[in-house]
């Protein structure tokens, strides 16, 4: 159990007390006005959820059915040339993306590996953030979740 302060606009203290409801099992929240009456103080009790993180494929299990990275490389670079302005890429292009970027860093060394794996984990960040999704995990794990999925329904 851990105690979590927050200062926030008013407007904004609905949404900070569900974010923090969908990450923690939370008591509830005590709210109190700044000293400045402008902000709000947020005093909430909190602890980790319960639930078990979900099991992870490893890169051999979700990259098992998935073409080699050169013929990836090239359906990423064709479908983001040929995309117009304006019209935006879908989300298996960036889920595409992402796994070749953590295959390329997996097999990567050299001093170009911590650039690949950096990559790798921005386009996983990238992902998440497409996907709103609530989980917090190493990014690259996602990516290897939704690829194995991804690759199972299409």
């Amino acid at each position: 159990m851990f105690e979590i302060r927050i200062i926030c606009d008013p407007v904004d203290t609905d949404d900070v007390v569900a974010a923090l409801d969908r990450t923690f099992t939370t008591g509830a929240a005590t709210v109190y006005p700044t000293r400045d009456g402008q902000r709000n103080r947020l005093y909430i009790r909190a602890d980790h959820r319960s639930t078990p993180e979900p099991a992870w494929p490893t890169p051999e299990q979700a990259y098992a059915d998935a073409p080699s990275i050169s013929n990836e490389i090239g359906w990423t670079t064709e479908t983001s040339a040929h995309t117009p302005i304006g019209q935006g890429l879908d989300r298996d292009y960036f889920l595409r993306k992402a796994a070749v970027l953590d295959r390329m860093a997996l097999t990567a060394d050299g001093r170009d590996a911590d650039d690949i794996a950096l990559a790798a984990t921005e386009a996983g960040h990238i992902l998440m953030r497409l996907d709103d999704t609530a989980l917090t995990c190493d990014p690259r794990h996602y990516i290897r979740h939704q690829y194995a999925h991804w690759t199972r329904n299409n």
